[in-house]
Formats: C-alpha cells, sequence, structure tokens
C-alpha cells in the first residue's frame, strides 16, 4: 500500500514511519515533515495520508483538500491533540481521526477502516447508479424503499463517500425545511431504519455504519457509478455526460466539482 505521514515534527514522522513499516512491510511510504514538499511529490494515487492538523506553512487541512482536489479516493486520516477539528474532518470526507498520542494499535485500526479499497467492484451485489438520476439495484433489481426520503437519505450518505454524518447534517440536507429538534431526528431514525430494513431483507447487513452517534455508508459494499469516475475507470468517465443525483439539490456541490472535472477534459 502506498501511504504518506506529515507532520512538522520529526520526533512523530519517525515514530510513525516505525508503525506503517510493521504493520505494513510490503509497502510503499513516504514521511515528510513540511507540507508544500508533499504536494511536490504527489506523482501518483496516495492510498492513505497521515496528516498532522497544526502545521506552519500550510494545515492539515488545506493540504488533506489539496490531496484530494488530484486524488478523490486518498483515504485521510488526521492526526492531532485537539478534538475541535473533528468538524473539519467531517468537512473534508476524512477517512479517520486519530487523537495524540497515538498508539500503533490506533494506527492499525485507522488502516482497516479506511473507506476507499480496491476499485475492482465488479462483484459487488448493490449497484448504484448517480449518473442521470439516481437509482440503487441489488443483483440487477430496484431496491424498494418504503418511503422516499429513505431513499433520498442513502443518496446523501452515497454522496459523502462513506464519510461519516451527524443526525444535524443529515436533517441540513434531507430535511433541509425542517428545524433540528427532537421531532425531525425522529423522522431521520425512521428513513435510517426503512433503510436498513430494505436491504436486510434481500440478505444485505451493515450497509449503514453506526459510529458514536454518526452514519455513513460501507463503500465496500457499492458498486457506483460515481466512485468508479473517481478511481479513473475509462467506462465510467466516458457514461458521465454532465448530470448527476438530478432530482436531489443537496448534489449540487458535486455537481458542479464533475462538471469543472468535465469541461477540464474536453
Amino acid at each position: 500500500m502506498y501511504m504518506i505521514g506529515v507532520d512538522d515534527r520529526k520526533p512523530i514522522v519517525v515514530m510513525l514511519e516505525k508503525m506503517l513499516r510493521e504493520l505494513d512491510p510490503d509497502g510503499e511510504h513516504r514521511f515528510y515533515t513540511d507540507p508544500l514538499k508533499v504536494l511536490c511529490d504527489l506523482d501518483k494515487p496516495v492510498e492513505l495520508a497521515f496528516l498532522d492538523v497544526e502545521m506552519p506553512e500550510m494545515d492539515g487541512i488545506e493540504l488533506a483538500k489539496r490531496i484530494t482536489e488530484r486524488y478523490p479516493l486518498c483515504n485521510i486520516v488526521f492526526l492531532t491533540g485537539h478534538s475541535e477539528y473533528m468538524p473539519a474532518a467531517f468537512d473534508i470526507h476524512a477517512s479517520g481521526y486519530v487523537m495524540k498520542p497515538f498508539s500503533k494499535k490506533k494506527i492499525e485500526e485507522a488502516i482497516s477502516h479506511r473507506r476507499y479499497r480496491s476499485p475492482d467492484m465488479s462483484d459487488r451485489r448493490i449497484k448504484v447508479q448517480c449518473f442521470g438520476s439516481f437509482e440503487v439495484f441489488v443483483d440487477g433489481d430496484p431496491v424498494r424503499f418504503k418511503r422516499q426520503k429513505s431513499k433520498e437519505l442513502l443518496a446523501y450518505l452515497v454522496d459523502r463517500r462513506g464519510a461519516l454524518c451527524t443526525m444535524d447534517m443529515m436533517i441540513g440536507n434531507v430535511e433541509p425545511e425542517k428545524p433540528a429538534d427532537d421531532s425531525t431526528r425522529s423522522k431521520i431514525r425512521v428513513y435510517l431504519g426503512d433503510l436498513i430494513y430494505s436491504f436486510f431483507r434481500l440478505g444485505i447487513d451493515d450497509l449503514i455504519v453506526k459510529s458514536s452517534g454518526t452514519f455513513a455508508v460501507d463503500t465496500a459494499k457499492l458498486d457506483c457509478d460515481y466512485y468508479r469516475y473517481l478511481s479513473g475507470d475509462p467506462y465510467a468517465i466516458s457514461r458521465y455526460s454532465g448530470e448527476y443525483m438530478t432530482q436531489y439539490s443537496f448534489a449540487e456541490e458535486t455537481r458542479a466539482f464533475l462538471e469543472m472535472r468535465y469541461y477540464d477534459g474536453l
């Protein structure tokens, strides 16, 4: 696996290097104390990047944005001693967040739970169509949801590419006109329950990942045209014609991102 580690403090970099070499002895690893040097060395896709948050010249949040602009399927894991940066980690679609001082076990867990893995999706039962209108199929048949809002919630989680989402984030995107109160949170829980049951009755467990009151979709279970596009799949790239989740307003930011890449490639 190709991984990088970035921290402006040399002892942290040395410790991280030792851990990664023990955990992934056959992988390729690069380590930096200067975040600007990282951008100069981005010559191929990085599978996982461990980034300190507070660094001079460029902080880890900005560095993560720059890396994922070039390689959208890079797993970002932030290393920090300050929990107040967690909302920014949500915004950047981070794969993980490890508090300092960290242990080898915590680093191993971050590697094991990384969001993006091999782009080979051909054997996955769940097929997700994002280009055009959002549709979901299991074994070739469309999935029936009891509530349309359950399908919309799944679309939002797919759009977030496995990032953990808080209840308020889901309300703000799926029920934007509703207040973030107990009543609306109850509705979101109903949608989640319907979503989970819709796949459970088709023999698919654990599509929705829950962690400390946040939720995400397990991207490893999906064959998704959007994910294939980001991985550089030529067929998925040829299939994109400028439309993405056309029925949902929350997808506007991703639409703009895809439109920019689309016209840059013309």
